[in-house]
């Protein structure tokens, strides 16, 4: 159970690294406090002057958004891809030049 819930937080922080951009400073910032910092709702709304209910609607309601640019654009889905395949070049080369230069993109991906 807690890798799959570690694989969605994975997911969910690949998302927002390549779409979170594109939420409002207001969505990004609850965001963050939900997914990336840990804070609960009545935390966030607390902070927030808002409700439970608004801070999770809004959570949400960017869960929705981020999965929807994904799923019209598949940036993550050809990272993921471009990565896997980087690392199998590396796990079947013996060149030691080639694994470094594989190792270089993986580490700026």
């Amino acid at each position: 159970m807690e890798d799959a819930s570690l694989q969605k937080l994975e997911y969910k922080g690949l998302l927002y690294d390549f779409y979170g951009e594109l939420l409002t400073q207001h969505q990004k910032s609850i965001y963050e406090d939900a997914v990336f910092n840990d804070l609960s709702l009545s935390e966030i709304a607390d902070e927030q002057g808002i409700s439970r209910q608004g801070v999770h609607d809004l959570i949400k309601r960017c869960d929705k958004i981020l999965n929807e640019y994904e799923n019209k654009l598949h940036l993550v889905e050809k990272f993921a891809r471009i990565k896997r395949n980087i690392q199998q070049i590396n796990e079947l080369t013996n060149d030691e030049q080639i694994k470094r230069l594989s190792n270089e993109i993986i580490e700026e991906l």
